[in-house]
């Protein structure tokens, strides 16, 4: 069942630099996709801060997310509003507009979000709602996609930004040293900052995504 995903910056009016911020969050999603090329419609901006994209499967919407996460350089977060059900185009005589019950899931996904952050969980940035047209099984889906993430987004927005590079680049495979060689630190200090910083957990729930 395709997923449609949309995605904001978090803070985007208060940024001092939403240029440089725009070009950080481009790079970012620019390496996923070619890191990780899943998407059905590639993330691209639409208006403002906002971003939207199509995926195959939530698998697939989920390890992107967590990559576009680690990719990003700290003066950019972002919110992501995943949507699970029929995605469509309704012809229009400027270009055929994105819609369908997925899309009507994803919005209120990332409202779902930005409440969260606003009240208990201000770590949370990713939230799943399936079209209530599904099935039970996709909606438990959701349910323990959301447990999931809930733990992901709290570990990922603890860590710091070395932290994050590494953890990307343990999700490719790529070993403590070469990690280590291109950050120029110790092997040593590379393998203390990945055990202190959660990152092993996390680049096994990444595996389980891609496997």
């Amino acid at each position: 069942m395709p997923v449609a995903m949309t995605v904001d910056i978090v803070g985007s009016r208060r940024m001092p630099d939403r240029e440089a911020a725009q070009r950080a969050l481009d790079d970012a999603i620019a390496r996923v996709a070619a890191d990780l090329p899943v998407a059905q419609t590639p993330l691209h901006p639409t208006v403002g801060d906002e971003l939207q994209g199509v995926y195959p499967t939530l698998d697939a919407a989920l390890a992107t997310t967590l990559l576009v996460q680690l990719a990003l350089p700290d003066i950019v977060e972002c919110r992501f509003g995943l949507g699970i059900g029929p995605t469509g185009l309704v012809p229009s005589a400027t270009g055929d507009i994105p819609d369908g019950p997925a899309w009507w899931a994803a919005r209120p996904a990332i409202d779902h979000v930005h409440a969260l952050e606003q009240r208990a969980v201000p770590s949370a940035r990713t939230w799943v709602i399936a079209h209530q047209g599904e099935s039970d099984a996709v909606h438990a889906e959701a349910r323990r996609a959301n447990a999931y993430l809930l733990v992901r987004d709290q570990v990922v927005g603890g860590m710091s930004e070395r932290a994050r590079r590494l953890t990307y680049g343990r999700c490719f495979g790529a070993t403590q040293r070469a990690l280590a060689a291109q950050e120029g630190v110790t092997q040593s200090a590379v393998s203390q900052l990945l055990a202190a910083s959660g990152a092993s957990a996390v680049v096994e729930g990444y595996r389980l995504l891609v496997p």
